[in-house]
């Protein structure tokens, strides 16, 4: 399975019309949140992605609620949200907003470790983690050298290991890629990025 995965769109509409693009060779996209801006432009973001055919998951980052992208995603867009499901026999787990809390104020839908926790236990098993925010201390580095991930996303990484855990959320990474134990880990950003997901 070719996947096309990506982060933190942020209402980029050359951005968008790149994933568009690239989407007609993909068997599966993903998104991991953050396609708007503080809770605005969602229905915007939402149609600049409408031209995707490929089958296409999304969980919500910190910029829009879960419920606000269920209404705003197009016909036939898998939301997932503490929540999981399989396509093509790839099982895929979900979990979106910051974690933990963000300074951001009120705009930001985001989770104590607690409740992600609580979440993640939810998932017994995966092929694909879909996160938003990074595991504590892979690709989670601020521009002033802060770790800012979440010890809650970590520790599911560890007791599932998927093949893969994607997420976003810190800017300052987009483009890390690593390793946890067997999963290969990778902060997304905006442009497309590919994986291959074998039998």
């Amino acid at each position: 399975m070719k996947v096309l995965a990506f982060s933190d769109l942020h209402m980029a509409r050359n951005r968008a019309a790149d994933l568009v693009a690239a989407s007609a060779e993909a068997d599966l996209v993903i998104g991991a949140g953050d396609y708007c801006n503080s809770r605005q432009g969602l229905d915007e973001a939402m149609h600049m992605l409408s031209g995707i055919s490929a089958p296409l998951v999304l969980i919500p980052g910190n910029a829009e609620s879960a419920e606000e992208l269920g209404d705003a995603a197009p016909e036939g867009v898998h939301v997932l949200h503490g929540s999981g499901m399989t396509i093509d026999g790839v099982r895929l787990f979900g979990l979106g907003y910051g974690v933990p809390p963000t300074p951001f104020g009120n705009w930001s839908c985001d989770l104590t470790e607690g409740e992600a926790s609580e979440m993640l236990d939810r998932c017994e098993t995966a092929d694909v983690l879909i996160v938003h925010s990074p595991p504590k201390g892979y690709g989670d580095q601020t521009s002033q050298g802060l770790s800012v991930g979440s010890t809650a996303i970590r520790d599911a990484v560890e007791r599932l290991q998927p093949r893969f855990a994607f997420f976003g959320h810190v800017h300052e990474s987009w483009g890390y890629r690593g390793s946890l134990g067997r999963t290969h880990l990778a902060n997304l950003g905006p442009t497309p990025s590919w994986f291959e997901i074998g039998p």
